[in-house]
């Protein structure tokens, strides 16, 4: 399994639209074959950095997901409501 952890600093006075633009990611991001997991997490402390956590049957999936008309759709959008570079790492197990 892939996992993969994506954070997002988004600027204070976009965070309930990025929220708005993020959970239709999630839930069509859920419906995909090879999907296992896929969370949108906040912080706790700070309000407007917000994460992604996926998890992945395998690299097709993830490219599948990559390619999707959601992903490509709504991934650009919620880009424009951040403060810098989103921070994405993969990760499988050791």
């Amino acid at each position: 399994m892939i996992r993969i952890i994506a954070s997002f600093q988004v600027r204070p006075e976009s965070v309930e639209q990025f929220l708005a633009t993020a959970r239709p990611l999630v839930a069509a991001s859920v419906a995909e074959p090879g999907n296992v997991f896929y969370e949108m997490l906040r912080s706790r402390e700070n309000p407007a950095h917000l994460t992604f956590l996926e998890g992945w049957a395998d690299d097709d999936a993830v490219a599948a997901h990559n390619a999707s008309p959601h992903f490509t759709t709504l991934v650009p959008q919620l880009l424009e409501m951040t403060e810098a570079e989103p921070s994405i790492t993969q990760y499988i197990e050791a």
